[in-house]
């Protein structure tokens, strides 16, 4: 299947998500998840980006970002990832490929579908039967997000999110909502009105992306 282009326009918000190589783990304890989330931390500090959500997983993660600079996404991830890999070969005495092939961006709408997707990634770990609630996971923004926790991670919303957040995000998403979020996941699309997905698509020259090629993944 040919690469699809990465499509980063300067100001337009991102689903980002990159997972570990053959599925594997790549965190196994407290210390992996804090190291990074210090790594996010730090690439913040390198390059504009703006960040909304983000859940590690224990073989993959997830982040809702924007980009002040279309291009430092690319650079901000690879930072990222080879500073992890790196940490993760002195650590575990391993050695070839932590990460599988590149990491996917997709872009959002922001509007309800903005809010579909972060509610998608901070509810995660329920989803995956690691919690019962979103709070009880340490390791995504949904702490900062209903205010139980500060840090250096999480950025204001371009959008007000809906009152009783919390329950929105335990409560199971709409089987439409989530296929659609699975379908972009697969077809490496953006995630929005069709409109607005066909103007995107248009102007990035990634029209095929619209187009099914099989069934979404229920794994992410």
């Amino acid at each position: 299947m040919p690469r699809i282009g990465r499509g980063v326009v300067d100001g337009l918000t991102y689903h980002v998500i990159s997972r570990g190589n053959n599925k594997q783990r790549v965190f196994h304890n407290d210390l992996d998840y804090k190291a990074f989330v210090h790594l996010i931390e730090e690439g913040k500090r390198l390059y504009p980006i703006k960040i909304f959500a983000y859940c590690i997983m224990p073989n993959h993660f997830h982040m809702v970002l924007m980009p002040i600079k279309g291009n430092d996404l690319s650079k901000w991830m690879h930072r990222l990832l080879t500073v992890h890999a790196q940490r993760y070969r002195q650590n575990y005495g391993t050695c070839g490929h932590i990460w599988q092939g590149r990491y996917k961006n997709f872009a959002i709408q922001e509007d309800t579908h903005l809010l579909n997707v972060i509610r998608y990634v901070e509810g995660n770990p329920v989803r995956a039967g690691l919690v019962s609630l979103a709070r009880d996971w340490e390791w995504s923004s949904h702490k900062e997000t209903i205010g139980l926790r500060k840090g250096a991670v999480v950025d204001e919303l371009p959008i007000e999110l809906p009152e009783a957040w919390e329950n929105y995000v335990n409560a199971p998403l709409a089987e439409t909502d989530l296929e659609k979020i699975r379908q972009s996941v697969n077809r490496q699309s953006p995630y929005g009105a069709s409109p607005w997905q066909f103007e995107l698509c248009k102007k990035l020259g990634v029209e095929s992306t619209l187009r099914a090629k099989g069934r979404p993944r229920k794994d992410l």
